[in-house]
């Protein structure tokens, strides 16, 4: 049955305007963005099928284009509407980021870190750049590497830290695996950064390693 058939309140926009998204489930959620299903399906429908089919709706955001378009009812519009979705929260995030003052912990850089990093299937090494009262200033994705590493050129950070005239930075790169522990070549290559750094007065705050729902503060731990 269609959603507009449906009594008006177990509609999702309408049951949204009353109660708020957070009253949503996951699929009333993703019809909101689908906004259509297909014959014999509804919007909702179409978004439980996505859930079980993927596992979640981590999963389901992070499919990428190439494999939501495999699923029946699924055009390019609405493998675009579920893509540009993901996007607003992670701008979203950013920009919390960049307003909430300066960071004072690794955990308030680690929530957002994550949500950038976790689901990418290679390693990529992230800067974000503070001011001298570690304010954020800009947040780049700098190097991608392979499942096995990332290739971390210090005269890189160096050079982009200057042209935003960075008091200081705090680094950060995700493992594929999952799991934040970090390795030896992780150690090396902080040394190196917070040496190169330091000859231009800017400081390396933290190395975030970045699993899937943990992290780990190399300074926390004193490996640098």
């Amino acid at each position: 049955m269609a959603i507009t058939k449906w009594p008006a309140d177990e509609r999702p926009r309408e049951k949204l305007a009353r109660s708020g998204a957070q009253a949503l489930s996951d699929a009333e959620l993703l019809a909101i963005f689908l906004r259509t299903g297909v014959k014999g399906k509804s919007a909702v429908d179409l978004g439980r099928d996505l859930l079980g089919h993927y596992g979640g709706l981590r999963q389901v955001l992070n499919a990428g284009q190439g494999a939501l378009g495999q699923i029946s009812g699924l055009g390019p519009a609405k493998c675009a509407q579920l893509q540009a979705a993901l996007e607003l929260g992670k701008r979203y995030l950013e920009q919390k980021l960049e307003r909430e003052g300066p960071l004072t912990s690794p955990k308030q850089a680690a929530e957002f870190l994550t949500h950038q990093l976790r689901d990418r299937p290679r390693e990529v090494f992230a800067i974000v750049y503070l001011d001298n009262r570690h304010h954020v200033l800009d947040y780049e994705e700098l190097f991608y590497g392979t499942l096995n590493g990332a290739h971390v050129h210090p005269r890189e950070v160096v050079k982009n830290a200057l042209a935003r005239n960075a008091a200081a930075v705090i680094v950060a790169h995700n493992h594929p695996s999952g799991i934040a522990e970090p390795s030896q070549a992780d150690t090396t290559i902080t040394i190196k950064l917070r040496d190169a750094l330091s000859l231009v007065e800017v400081r390396l705050l933290d190395h975030l390693v970045i699993g899937d729902g943990e992290f780990v503060s190399m300074s926390d731990r004193g490996l640098f």
